[in-house]
């Protein structure tokens, strides 16, 4: 600026016009003045300005090093957090598959519950009957035990009937009035009655050929009477052992007496436990 109106002055004074000018002059330099201390606050606006760059650009690498260190802050993060959705799918998973056993074994407690309600309720109704047959037990006339699960009246073939023979006696038939009475009040049962005899053959002559038909023949015959006592026929089944399913040994008189039997099987029904451990220990 300052050559600027050098250039002027030296223009003026050339032209030999110093007086007309001054006016002039005096009104530059002032300018120049001016400018020149709009220049120093330029300056001193530069000077700020510099010192603020220079600190937005150190904070600027600040920043841009924190950005680095995020970002792999950042990438930990995004490992621990897909870490984490796979632990709780897999806990998910385990937890629907929990709930499912859950709810079979909990199909499977509600039909042991059933299962048990019908085992008291069964041996409860043994148990009754076994009251009522308490008379024939100590009287010698009737045996109730437990075999394989289910209960057995078992009846000697010398209360029943003669020697050899397949028609009930006149005792037999008290007997057998006394346990139909008590079997026929118990509904949706099955009895199946077995006959069993000793080892000794029959003889020559004989009505019955082999122990299979006198064994059969008396089953029969305690099937048909149960029948006429009440019994429900659709309850009833007879079946002969002969001599194969012996009590005892048949080596004495006393062990072939105890073959010579009528067994009476309370079968259970399909739904029932056929635990009757409990009641077994009442025998």
């Amino acid at each position: 600026m300052r050559a600027v109106f050098i250039a002027s002055l030296a223009a003026l004074l050339a032209s030999g016009c110093c007086g007309k000018y001054q006016d002039q002059i005096a009104g530059l330099e002032d300018e120049v003045d001016g400018l020149n201390k709009d220049k120093k606050g330029l300056e001193a606006t530069k000077a700020d300005l510099d010192m603020r760059i220079a600190t937005i650009l150190k904070y600027q690498e600040a920043l841009e090093a924190e950005v680095d260190k995020l970002g792999g802050d950042k990438a930990a993060l995004s490992a621990k957090f897909s870490d984490a959705q796979s632990s709780l799918a897999a806990a998910h998973a385990d937890l629907e598959n929990t709930m499912a056993d859950l709810e079979a074994k909990q199909k499977i407690i509600e039909e042991m519950k059933k299962k048990e309600e019908l085992a008291k309720k069964r041996l409860g109704t043994l148990k009754n009957m076994l009251g009522k047959f308490k008379a024939m037990i100590e009287s010698g006339k009737l045996k109730v035990k437990v075999k394989n699960g289910k209960m057995v009246l078992e009846l000697p073939s010398a209360i029943l009937f003669g020697s050899g023979k397949a028609k009930l006696s006149e005792e037999g038939q008290s007997t057998l009035g006394e346990v139909s009475a008590v079997l026929s009040t118990i509904p949706d049962r099955e009895f199946q009655v077995a006959g069993h005899t000793d080892n000794v053959p029959l003889g020559k002559g004989h009505k019955f050929k082999s122990n299979w038909a006198l064994s059969t023949a008396r089953a029969v015959a305690v099937v048909s009477y149960m029948q006429e006592m009440g019994v429900m026929p659709t309850s009833l089944s007879a079946a002969g052992y002969s001599e194969y399913q012996p009590a005892t040994s048949n080596d004495s008189v006393e062990g072939k007496a105890q073959n010579r039997r009528i067994e009476i099987t309370l079968m259970p029904n399909l739904d029932e436990l056929p635990d009757l451990s409990d009641l077994e220990k009442e025998l």
